[in-house]
């Protein structure tokens, strides 16, 4: 679809919205006070067993939700949700992916091919591109032949800009129905964006995405690898409710885009509103989920941001 012109865009972003928060006058701050109690918050929710198999079958009086540690009443709950999924899918072109590109390409298209093959019919992806520039390859679809296509073509050189390519996928995700999923495959860190990783973090968050992060191993030792990178990955992963995996290329990429189909199969769909809240100076509200059954743990966001 074209290139994002990720510089421009994000010089005014970075700068614009600490003026807005700097100077919102105090009827504004209020607003968005009373907005913190009135809006629903939404959390996609993966349960898995001591053994580590996805857990589909637990009911609405299982999950007990706090905010600001104050417990709250579920609003609506669905398991096994069908709402339908938007997929975000980013994949790392810079010149340290060269070797693996064709791999990562090959199990993107069955990962698709899955994705669209049973579910919602709504269900779609985008694609995304990036090195030291960010490329939506197309919009949403459900058609692979749009994915060939894409691939087509595509080399790997220059830089990393991750973190400004899960800004424009979040901003793609924003609005759009149901669940929202962002999967990036990368071999490491950031090395050009303009975009931090706290920036970049709120972005995901103010899209309600669900961010799951393949980082493929070049070498299995930490020497001569991105460990801060992978770090950030984790934390984008655990704290928007995903997962972070560390993978070869081959079968085993293929076994991961698997698992994330599966837990993505078997999502629970839990909606609150916030009630009774300790004021509080930090943007960032936390939510802590605890679930009734033994032995059993559940992965969904940390939180949300309150404006």
């Amino acid at each position: 679809m074209g290139r994002v012109t990720a510089r421009k865009k994000s010089l005014i972003w970075v700068l614009a919205v600490p003026a807005l928060v700097a100077y919102a006058p105090a009827q504004e701050q209020k607003d968005a006070a009373f907005s913190v109690e009135s809006r629903l918050v939404r959390m996609l929710v993966t349960v898995k067993d001591s053994k580590g198999a996805v857990v589909g079958s637990l009911e609405k009086p299982d999950f007990t939700v706090f905010d600001s540690g104050v417990k709250q009443e579920i609003a609506f709950f669905e398991h096994h949700t069908a709402q339908p999924l938007s997929v975000a899918l980013l994949l790392d072109t810079s010149a340290s992916a060269a070797k693996d590109l064709k791999f990562a390409l090959d199990s993107a298209a069955k990962f698709l091919q899955a994705l669209t093959r049973e579910g919602n019919p709504k269900d779609a992806l985008t694609f995304f591109t990036f090195n030291h520039e960010i490329t939506r390859q197309f919009g949403f679809t459900r058609n692979h032949d749009r994915f060939k296509q894409a691939a087509k073509g595509l080399k790997a050189e220059a830089g990393t800009s991750l973190y400004d390519a899960l800004c424009f996928a979040s901003e793609a995700l924003e609005g759009r129905e149901g669940r929202r999923v962002i999967i990036v495959i990368t071999d490491g860190g950031d090395t050009t964006s303009y975009r931090d990783f706290h920036y970049t973090l709120r972005a995901a968050h103010k899209a309600d995405a669900t961010i799951y992060s393949v980082v493929v191993v070049p070498i299995s030792n930490d020497a001569g690898r991105n460990t801060g990178g992978e770090h950030a990955l984790i934390q984008f992963a655990e704290s928007t409710g995903g997962k972070a995996f560390f993978q070869a290329v081959g079968p085993p990429l293929d076994q991961t885009f698997g698992e994330i189909l599966r837990a993505l199969r078997t999502q629970y769909l839990i909606g609150y509103q916030p009630k009774n809240l300790p004021e509080s100076k930090d943007r960032f509200r936390r939510i802590r989920l605890e679930l009734s059954k033994p032995g059993m743990t559940a992965a969904t966001r940390t939180g949300y941001y309150q404006d």
